[in-house]
């Protein structure tokens, strides 16, 4: 029998992939600057880094572009090296990524089947839910607490099923973290067998003395893997590179499934420039400070409440006119993250931009209520 032409081919997908809601990035400026006519957009909504990459970077990049016609070093040995000196790690315990997502993904495909268990936090990254539902896995989403991640109510969501947990800190989008005292606390309340997923994208923003850095967990405990990336505070979201850190057990697992050449050469080249540059790191922290409180005290100013973020981002509460104000500013050029996907319909998220890009969104807040 035939299938029907409105069924076919979805009825041939896996069934992870028939319930999957493809993930909706943030708008692009230049979709933006064509549909208004504009060519002024300001993005603030992928939590972009507006000073962009080391100019140490772009030098690399440009530097290799004569060798673009060969296959990269399929094994980043180069940037392996360099990223275990930085990390104080080894180069076996690292794994590179098309992005910190695609490695998020080859997690997933190792150790998440058909009908296992994978928990996250409410609010938490929506890739974590794309990824265990693609290979088929049962997603448990654990309340969350005063909009972060509630460890201790993650840890009683646990069964002999569960065989992954991702946990986002800071998270995205509320801007929260857990302690250290929390996540050490978590990691050793869960079975050793249930690999545990640190996501650390924003690692490098955090100025907070009881912020936990996830590598100091790894001896202690070897079902632990932490995730990094080069798309926030270095500045390279547009090359996808990302990078995972594990025991060599799992390292050697995880790389399995990678696909050869995932990680293109001018990315390895700009990802080890960037590693060269930590002044560029310093320098991108002080803005998001800054900018971070000029944006608290306006919203301080007319009444909006906010979650304090330790992140390059700000999530704003603006009650049931949030999708109203959204598109306003919208039309006026400005570009923010609206969180309806992620429960949060009364909030926006906005990434912290240049001293010029805070002023005008919050004179067009002020003019819009």
């Amino acid at each position: 029998m035939k299938d029907s032409q409105s069924s076919f081919p979805y009825t041939r997908a896996v069934s992870g992939v028939q319930t999957l809601t493809p993930y909706q990035p943030g708008k692009p400026i230049e979709e933006v600057e064509r549909e208004l006519g504009i060519s002024n957009a300001t993005k603030l909504a992928s939590n972009e880094n507006p000073l962009g990459p080391s100019p140490l970077v772009l030098a690399a990049m440009r530097e290799c572009l004569d060798s673009i016609a060969l296959y990269p070093d399929a094994n980043g040995f180069r940037l392996k090296n360099a990223l275990s000196n930085h990390l104080g790690t080894t180069p076996e315990q690292i794994t590179l990524g098309n992005g910190s997502n695609d490695v998020l993904d080859l997690i997933a495909r190792v150790f998440v089947g058909p009908g296992d268990e994978v928990i996250f936090s409410q609010y938490a990254f929506l890739v974590y839910a794309l990824v265990a539902n693609a290979v088929g896995g049962e997603i448990k989403v654990a309340p969350a607490a005063d909009w972060g991640h509630d460890l201790t109510s993650m840890a009683d969501c646990v069964t002999e099923r569960t065989k992954v947990v991702f946990i986002a800190n800071p998270n995205n989008p509320t801007g929260t973290y857990n302690t250290g005292s929390e996540v050490q606390a978590f990691l050793a309340s869960v079975p050793s067998e249930v690999i545990v997923v640190l996501d650390e994208a924003y690692f490098e923003y955090v100025q907070k003395p009881d912020y936990p850095d996830g590598l100091e967990f790894l001896d202690s405990y070897r079902n632990l893997i932490v995730v990094r990336t080069f798309s926030k505070a270095y500045g390279l979201a547009g090359l996808r590179i990302g990078y995972g850190i594990a025991s060599n057990q799992i390292t050697d697992l995880v790389n399995r499934v990678r696909q050869p050449f995932n990680v293109s050469q001018v990315a390895q080249m700009g990802a080890l420039a960037a590693l060269e540059d930590p002044e560029h790191i310093t320098r991108s922290q002080e803005l998001n400070q800054k900018q971070m409180q000029q944006l608290c005290t306006a919203c301080d100013e007319l009444g909006l409440p906010y979650i304090p973020s330790v992140a390059n981002f700000l999530t704003i509460e603006f009650g049931q006119h949030a999708a109203k104000i959204q598109q306003s500013l919208l039309q006026q050029g400005i570009i923010v993250r609206p969180l309806d996907n992620y429960g949060m319909p009364h909030h926006l998220r906005v990434t912290i931009g240049r001293s010029h890009e805070v002023d005008q969104l919050i004179d067009a807040i002020k003019m819009l209520l």
